[in-house]
């Protein structure tokens, strides 16, 4: 089934030196933006980390750092990948848990600006998972019945899943053709966030979703424990859960200086 798209969709895969958002860095990047009208647009690129990429990863994905050695860092190709996927909607294989925190990072490591909460986010995994419960090659071979050769590369992840998405309409009657009825859908909970250390209540009120504060306000906890904020910020936690929070002490500030 064709994608009804309104704005361009950008399916991209990550592979990483690990599995941290915090800390673990971009090695290969691979997007593939498909336009309204159905036309596709391929870019593949292998980034220095500036780190040792652990053997454990390199036994996956099958990069190692001599393979990136004499290859750009993020932050020097980080805004030409800005301006390729300005204006775009973002989807990915478990993009909304992985993939698009640790992209944000980068991009905040980089000083490049760049807010990703305001794009539509399809995860095709959570998709998959409510459906059939199974991987990326499963999904692959269950939706599209061919094999996934050079898994773990992030070019044939990434088109896979382009593939399953479509294979997925296909065969959901109930999936709507729409980029926000696949966001909404491919979401687990309303972040505020990408870590999801903060998310959305009922109500909408900012809240955390971790540690002793669990299920509290966030603003509430701000006011009663100001120390909680440094300790956050001098903790690991990921760069855009530490602007995020900073976004909402500022507001709260702000607000009562109105009054």
């Amino acid at each position: 089934m064709k994608l009804n798209l309104k704005n361009p969709l950008v399916f991209f895969d990550l592979e990483t030196t690990g599995t941290n958002i915090n800390t673990d860095r971009i090695v290969e990047i691979c997007y593939l933006k498909v336009y309204p009208n159905g036309n596709e647009e391929a870019k593949t690129m292998r980034i220095n980390p500036e780190m040792h990429i652990p053997e454990s990863s390199s036994a996956i994905h099958g990069i190692y750092d001599a393979d990136v050695a004499d290859c750009p860092t993020f932050k020097e190709v980080a805004k030409n990948i800005a301006k390729d996927i300005e204006g775009c909607d973002l989807a990915g294989f478990n993009s909304n848990r992985f993939d698009i925190p640790v992209l944000a990072e980068e991009f905040l490591r980089a000083g490049v600006d760049i807010d990703l909460s305001k794009r539509k986010m399809i995860d095709v995994q959570v998709i998959f998972h409510k459906m059939e419960q199974r991987t990326l090659s499963a999904a692959y071979k269950f939706y599209c019945d061919k094999n996934l050769e050079d898994a773990h590369t992030a070019e044939a992840d990434t088109r896979a899943t382009y593939e399953v998405l479509k294979a997925q309409l296909d065969r959901y009657p109930e999936l709507q053709n729409d980029v926000a009825f696949l966001a909404d859908y491919s979401t687990f909970n309303r972040n505020v966030d990408f870590a999801g250390r903060m998310i959305y209540d009922e109500n909408g009120v900012e809240v955390f979703n971790f540690g002793k504060y669990k299920g509290k306000p966030v603003a509430e906890v701000l006011k009663q424990d100001p120390g909680y904020y440094g300790w956050i910020l001098g903790n690991d936690f990921s760069l855009n859960t530490k602007a995020m929070l900073t976004k909402i002490r500022l507001r709260e500030m702000s607000n009562l200086i109105t009054k």
